[in-house]
């Protein structure tokens, strides 16, 4: 397995502090952003990744995966950054994201991923890498494991990817919501994402519903499962790349980190997340 961190939260740092940042920490390598305000930009895709692989190399690290907004065969340099992925060993491309729109379209709008995921398959068949599309929460079409799966389903697993999480999974199926959908993806599974978070009170509605919203915590003191997560994926005998999404920047973390903060709470996280693949620890 490699475990790799997230660049996202990392974006005040150059790729060489983000190495060695990541290295110290215990990392195995980097899941890169290669996206528009990523540590690559699309535009740059050849010479970014090969520069970036290059350092990563020199730091003892690599890069196995990068994360991309490609949702389509015509998203603005596409068919570069494939062509970079597979050139520099990157061969997981992450894509990015197709929108619910308003109530009542949601079988249209699976319908249309559908059709743009078969032309990014196509063009990633040209490069030999896999596309793999992130299993979110919230307003957008791979929205939780069933509709992940509903988009899914028509392809292969060699030609298409399922990058699982089990944050975002229960966040749309607390109680076993996130179980079944991981049951459904199964077959696909070419990524795991993990972070937690806890839900707290928001401010009531104008009808006096209270709301409430969700933070991101520490791995360790979340309410996504992370210990039956882990073990449906050694049951599957999952032994791919592990990505650690350190989301503690901003209004949504439990606490505003700063970035050697971020890096010392993901050494922490990452002890975790690797005792857990080490336990005997079975669901019930």
């Amino acid at each position: 397995m490699q475990f790799v961190l997230f660049t996202d939260n990392l974006a005040d740092l150059s790729i060489v502090e983000a190495v060695a940042a990541a290295k110290r920490a215990g990392f195995d390598g980097l899941d890169l952003t290669l996206r528009p305000g990523g540590h690559v930009l699309p535009e740059n895709a050849e010479m970014g990744l090969a520069a970036a692989q290059n350092t990563a190399q020199r730091g003892g690290l690599s890069i196995p995966m990068i994360s991309t907004g490609i949702t389509d065969a015509d998203s603005p340099h596409a068919e570069a950054i494939f062509a970079a992925a597979a050139h520099y060993g990157a061969r997981h491309v992450k894509l990015g994201y197709w929108a619910y729109q308003p109530f009542g379209t949601l079988a249209r709008e699976v319908k249309s991923a559908q059709e743009k995921l078969a032309r990014v398959i196509a063009l990633a068949k040209k490069y030999h890498v896999l596309p793999c599309v992130h299993c979110h929460s919230g307003r957008l079409v791979a929205s939780g494991g069933a509709l992940t799966y509903l988009l899914l389903k028509d392809f292969r697993p060699e030609e298409v990817g399922a990058y699982v999480d089990p944050m975002h999974m229960t966040i749309e199926g607390g109680r076993s919501g996130w179980e079944l959908g991981l049951d459904l993806l199964a077959p696909w599974i070419a990524l795991v994402g993990v972070k937690n978070f806890r839900w707290v009170p928001a401010e009531r509605d104008k009808l006096g519903q209270q709301r409430y919203r969700w933070e991101y915590v520490p791995l360790a003191d979340g309410q996504a499962p992370l210990p039956e997560f882990v073990s449906y994926l050694k049951q599957l005998h999952y032994d791919g790349i592990v990505s650690l999404h350190s989301e503690y920047k901003g209004e949504t973390s439990f606490r505003r980190l700063s970035t050697p903060q971020l890096v010392d709470q993901s050494a922490v996280d990452l002890r975790f997340l690797r005792s857990l693949f080490a336990s005997d620890f079975q669901p019930n």
